[in-house]
């Protein structure tokens, strides 16, 4: 969601000082306002994006800690009807008893949980992608914008 914003608010900023470079008088100067807004969006771009990616990591690392917990309870599962299964066959029903109940009760809480485990390191590997992308980019654009700075002063 934070990224769907950042789209148009950053094509919006390139509009804008693009505007306001081509209003700027000489065509070096605008043409190097120009390169400096470009270098300029493209470190806000990159930096938004890496900020976003931590903290999706952070949550999917949160998640994995400390999973949601699993919310039907004994009763609910009991009630609808687990305490009755039918045979291979089709016809006898057979009533489980209650130790075996909640032992399949507790497997699915565990399966749960596991899971929810399992979609947070997949949701942490993607989050990882979202900085491990975007921070080089940004580190050699900064760098190149240091570089700019000292040679126009």
């Amino acid at each position: 969601m934070a990224i769907s914003l950042l789209i148009p608010l950053a094509l919006l900023a390139i509009v804008v000082l693009v505007i306001a470079g081509a209003r700027s008088g000489s065509h070096q100067g605008g043409e190097d306002m120009i390169r400096n807004v470009y270098i300029y969006v493209v470190l806000f771009a990159t930096l938004m994006m890496t900020i976003g990616g931590s903290v999706a990591a952070f949550m999917a690392v949160a998640d994995i800690v400390a999973p949601a917990p699993y919310y039907q309870s004994y009763e609910d599962y009991r009630r609808w009807g687990i305490e009755r299964e039918l045979k291979e066959d089709g016809e006898a029903v057979v009533q489980l008893s209650e130790e075996e109940i909640r032992e399949k009760y507790d497997a699915m809480v565990i399966a749960e949980t596991e899971r929810q485990v399992v979609r947070a390191k997949n949701s942490l590997v993607k989050s990882l992608g979202w900085i491990a992308i975007p921070l080089p980019i940004f580190l050699f654009y900064s760098r190149k914008l240091r570089q700019r700075q000292t040679a126009g002063a």
